[in-house]
């Protein structure tokens, strides 16, 4: 015997949290600044009146809920904030002096370790000694 498999797929509807989960790559590539804002606003009102909800004894749907839309309300300020330190890379991208956040992490040692200019420079006692002095050269047989 030989058993056929169904060639029916099925189909599921987006759940409530599925419809309401933002995506990040939708806020960086589509949204202006002011939709952003828009977006997040709207997300916030969202969570009151899903917290007056979760208060007032409503269905576990909305209080499963909850988590998605925080969530979401982080993806939305962190493009926010992703767009502003990038602004403000190309406004001093050409400054000599910038503000602490855009500057290079790297570690503490690293910063505060001798550039290769100021390690390569040598002292006027020392280039006086290697003029007077040079490194010796030996040739030595094979």
């Amino acid at each position: 015997q030989i058993r056929q498999k169904s060639t029916r797929t099925l189909v599921q509807k987006p759940t409530l949290d599925e419809m309401a989960k933002v995506k990040a790559f939708e806020l960086r590539n589509n949204k202006t600044r002011d939709e952003l804002y828009r977006q997040l606003e709207d997300l916030k009102t969202e969570l009151s009146q899903l917290r007056v909800a979760k208060v007032t004894g409503g269905a576990a749907s909305k209080l499963s809920k909850i988590k998605v839309v925080r969530k979401s309300i982080a993806r939305v300020l962190t493009v926010i904030n992703q767009n502003k330190k990038e602004a403000a890379r190309t406004s001093y991208a050409d400054k000599i002096y910038k503000p602490l956040d855009i500057r290079e992490k790297k570690t503490r040692a690293i910063r505060r370790r001798l550039t290769p200019a100021e390690a390569s420079k040598v002292t006027r006692k020392a280039q006086l000694k290697l003029t007077h002095f040079p490194k010796r050269k030996y040739a030595v047989k094979a």
